[in-house]
């Protein structure tokens, strides 16, 4: 019978290894599972057991958390984890996956007996660290007791947690909606400043021209700072900027919205990409309005 104290989580990215060392503060038991074991190690000393096999971390745990790069990646887990589920598990799907990624991840909780939770997370690395974190939840088909079994890992990951129905793919759609505005907001921030710089005007006069007034928002000043220091240290890194982009990007063509600016910033994270910046946070899109891909690094011009 499943423990209602064990938490399984696979994926020890940024975002799984800070949830998972909440879950662990929470008294929770904690198994954690990562295709490069390597990076869940550190994880031992915050009270985690590391497993080595996928279906190792998930056996008799009551609550399953996946939180990796894509959809993709998400059913490889899973896969990779089907021999060690029991039925009944509860499943609470934290990654970026979109609309079209979610019925693969159904169909596969549907064929084991899974309770099937679509929960992406709004917040980054601090947030996250933070236990700060704003959980998007659709699913679960109206049942309550998959509610109160998922509770306890909801409130231990994050601030608060939207109910958003009864079917999976709600979640997921508003969390792409969110993205859009994300990443709006960082890529006018690294074109604006890299205009600045083009043009010969200080950031500092940039951001004091808007400081404190409407067009002022904190994710401007928290990206201009990385931008001005030269520390792209990952919250948000591009490689999955880029990917949510196209995400939304595909999103919208399906259901017949035009979108301009996401393509273009799915291209401008793309170039960025290809310059080496993948890991790095996304504000480094900035270093794509130049052609030269060690322009600027750790030297952004017109600091404060």
């Amino acid at each position: 019978m499943p423990d209602e104290t064990s938490v399984a989580v696979l994926g020890t990215g940024t975002m799984g290894a800070a949830m998972a060392r909440n879950l662990s503060a929470a008294r929770l038991r904690v198994r954690a599972w990562n295709r490069t074991r390597a990076r869940a190690e550190p994880l031992a000393g915050h009270g985690i057991t590391v497993t080595g096999e996928a279906a190792e971390a998930v056996r008799g745990a009551d609550t399953v958390l996946t939180s990796l790069h894509d959809g993709p990646a998400v059913l490889a887990a899973m896969r990779a984890a089907a021999s060690g589920l029991a039925e009944g598990t509860v499943w609470i799907q934290a990654s970026t996956v979109g609309p079209d990624g979610i019925a693969p991840l159904v169909e596969f909780a549907d064929a084991h007996g899974l309770c099937f939770l679509d929960a992406p997370v709004l917040g980054t690395k601090a947030p996250a660290e933070a236990g700060q974190l704003t959980v998007l939840v659709s699913g679960g088909s109206g049942s309550s007791l998959v509610r109160e079994r998922a509770i306890p890992v909801l409130d231990a990951i994050g601030a608060k947690t939207l109910w958003l129905g009864e079917q999976p793919g709600a979640a997921s759609r508003l969390k792409l909606v969110v993205n859009n505005w994300v990443l709006t907001l960082i890529n006018g921030t690294a074109e604006t400043l890299a205009l600045a710089e083009g043009l010969g005007v200080e950031a500092a006069d940039f951001l004091g021209a808007v400081a404190g007034g409407p067009l002022d928002v904190p994710y401007l000043q928290a990206k201009a700072r990385l931008v001005l220091e030269g520390a792209y240290e990952a919250s948000f890194p591009l490689s999955g900027a880029r990917k949510d982009a196209e995400l939304i990007t595909g999103a919208a063509r399906k259901a017949g919205v035009r979108l301009d600016a996401t393509p273009a910033i799915a291209e401008r994270l793309r170039r960025a990409e290809a310059q080496g910046h993948g890991a790095d946070d996304a504000a480094a899109s900035f270093f794509a309005s130049y052609e030269s891909s060690d322009y600027g690094r750790g030297d952004a011009r017109g600091s404060a």
